[in-house]
C-alpha cells in the first residue's frame, strides 16, 4: 500500500512562513517508524516542498495544526473526489472531530500510536472507520525510533527532535498540551531514548528533546541524564521555570550537553499568571532564574504571550526592557491565540470576545478576540512592535555580544536563530502590511 503524509502549508509570506528555521512534525516520524516495510511511504510538507496534486496513493493521513486545518480540509477534498482515502489526526482535529469529519473519511481523535496497525490493515480490508479512538493513552513503551528517512535531505534546518516523556503535570490555561493527553505525564524508557539518540545520522550532536516538560519525573530525568552525559551532545529542552532554583540539576545538565531551555515565563504580570493558572511561575524570580541559568552557559528561550487581560500597550516596551536587562538568548513572542478545546477559548466564548472563527488566521500572529486593556488594533501593532524590536540587530548585539553572553557555549544555537529572525520577522511584517485590510470586521 501506498500511504501520504501531509504537512498543510502556511499561507506564502505569512509570518511562519518566511522564517528559515522550519521544524519537521515528529509524530508522522514515528507513524512512519510504526508502518510494517512492506508499505511504501511518501512525505510532503508544504512548507519545505512543492506538492503535486496528480499524486496518487492508496491512503493520504493529514496533520494539521489548527491554523492549517483549513488548509488541510482542501487537501482532503481534492484527494476524496478522486476516490482516495484520507484520515486526518492531531490535536486541532480532536478537538473539533465533527467538523473534520466532513472532509475526511477518518478522523484520528487522541494519540494514535496504539491503533496504527488496525488503522492500516482496516484500509487494506476496505472497512475504514469514520472514527479512531484508542481506549487508553499510550504505552510509553512502545514507542519506536522515528523514521527520519522520510524527510528531505537538507529541507530543515533541525530534525533532530526525540520525545522522552508526553504530557505535563501543569494545567495552564491556554495549552492544548493537557486537553491531548488528559493531564498525564509517561516516561519513555531511557533504554528506549537513548537507541533513538544513537540511531541519528544527521548532525548527531545537535538534539531538541520535544517534552513538554523534560523534568517532571525526577528518578526519569536523573537516569537519562546520566547517560546522555556518555554522549558527547549538544542539545536543548523545555522546562518550567522552577527548573532555576535546583543547582544539582541545572549543573548535571550542563554535563550532559545542555545548551538552551525554552521556559514559558507567559506574562510580567502576576495578575496574569494568576489567570493563566501558571502557579509555578513568580514574576519577581525571572531575572535571578536567568541569571542561574546563564551561570551554567546554558541559554533561555523565553515564551511571552500578549493580550491576556491584565496587558495594556505599556506591556511591549516593558518586555523589551526586560530582555535587554536579562540578555534572554531568545524568545517566543505571540499574541494571545484561543485554541478551540482551550480553557482560554471556552472562557472567552462565553464572555462574548472571539472574533471569528477562521482557523486561519488562529496562527499566534493575528488577533482573533477582543482584549481587555488595549483595542485589537493596539495589541496587533504591539504583537509586531515587541517581535521586531526583540529580533532587530541592536537588540541582538546588545544581549548576545555583551561579554558575560559572549562566554555562553549556547551561542551556537543561539546567533544563527538570532541572526536569521531579523530579515524574517521584518518580512513576514510587509506582508501583513500588504494585506491588513482584509483583517475580520471589528479587528481595526
Amino acid at each position: 500500500m501506498h500511504i501520504l503524509f501531509i504537512v498543510p502549508g502556511w499561507p506564502k509570506g505569512s509570518f511562519w512562513d518566511v522564517l528559515f528555521f522550519k521544524f519537521p512534525p515528529l509524530a508522522l516520524a514515528t507513524l512512519a517508524g510504526m508502518t510494517p516495510d512492506r508499505h511504501k511511504i511518501t512525505y510532503i510538507d508544504e512548507s519545505i516542498q512543492d506538492f503535486d496534486p496528480s499524486i496518487s496513493p492508496d491512503l493520504v493521513c493529514i496533520t494539521a495544526m489548527t491554523p492549517l486545518a483549513p488548509r488541510g480540509y482542501e487537501i482532503a477534498d481534492g484527494f476524496r473526489k478522486r476516490g482516495i482515502k484520507v484520515v486526518m489526526g492531531g490535536i486541532h482535529v480532536s478537538n473539533m472531530a465533527a467538523e473534520a469529519a466532513a472532509h475526511v473519511d477518518s478522523v484520528i481523535i487522541g494519540e494514535a500510536d496504539e491503533i496504527w496497525p488496525t488503522i492500516l490493515a482496516d484500509v487494506e480490508e476496505n472497512c475504514l472507520k469514520a472514527t479512531y479512538r484508542q481506549s487508553a493513552y499510550t504505552d510509553m513503551a512502545i514507542i519506536p525510533t522515528a523514521n527520519r528517512s522520510l524527510y528531505p535531505t537538507k529541507k530543515y534546518f533541525f530534525e533532530n527532535m526525540i520525545q522522552t516523556t508526553r504530557g505535563c503535570p501543569y494545567k495552564c490555561e491556554f495549552c492544548t498540551v493537557t486537553t491531548f493527553f488528559g493531564g498525564t505525564y509517561r516516561p519513555r524508557p531511557v533504554e528506549r531514548v537513548i537507541a533513538e539518540v544513537q540511531s541519528l545520522a544527521r548532525q548527531p550532536g545537535y538534539i531538541f528533546f520535544v517534552d513538554d516538560n523534560f523534568i517532571a519525573h525526577n528518578k526519569h530525568t536523573d537516569a537519562l541524564l546520566s547517560e546522555l552525559k556518555n554522549q558527547r551532545l549538544r542539545w536543548v529542552c523545555q522546562a518550567p521555570l522552577p527548573i532555576a532554583k535546583n543547582d544539582a540539576l541545572l549543573q548535571k545538565m550542563a554535563e550532559a550537553g545542555c545548551h538552551g531551555i525554552f521556559i514559558g515565563f507567559e506574562s510580567l504580570n502576576s495578575k496574569n499568571i494568576e489567570i493563566m493558572g501558571k502557579k509555578q511561575n513568580a514574576v519577581e524570580f525571572y531575572e535571578e532564574a536567568i541569571k542561574r541559568i546563564h551561570a551554567k552557559g546554558i541559554g533561555v528561550y523565553g515564551s511571552f504571550v500578549f493580550g491576556y487581560d491584565h496587558d495594556t500597550p505599556a506591556v511591549f516596551d516593558q518586555y523589551l526592557n526586560f530582555a535587554n536587562k536579562t540578555a534572554v538568548d531568545g524568545a517566543f513572542l505571540p499574541v494571545l491565540t484561543p485554541f478551540p478545546g482551550t480553557r482560554i477559548h471556552d472562557r472567552l466564548e462565553k464572555e462574548g470576545r472571539i472574533l471569528t472563527t477562521d482557523w486561519s488566521l488562529y496562527d499566534m500572529a493575528t488577533v482573533v478576540y477582543q482584549p481587555k486593556g488595549m483595542s485589537v488594533k493596539e495589541l496587533q501593532e504591539g504583537f509586531w512592535q515587541v517581535n521586531k524590536g526583540f529580533y532587530s540587530m541592536s537588540s541582538t548585539i546588545r544581549r548576545l555580544f555583551r561579554l558575560s553572553s559572549l562566554k555562553r557555549r549556547s551561542n551556537i544555537i543561539f546567533m544563527p536563530m538570532n541572526f536569521g529572525h531579523v530579515p524574517a520577522i521584518r518580512k513576514a511584517y510587509r506582508r501583513f502590511k500588504s494585506v491588513s485590510a482584509g483583517l475580520p470586521c471589528g479587528q481595526i
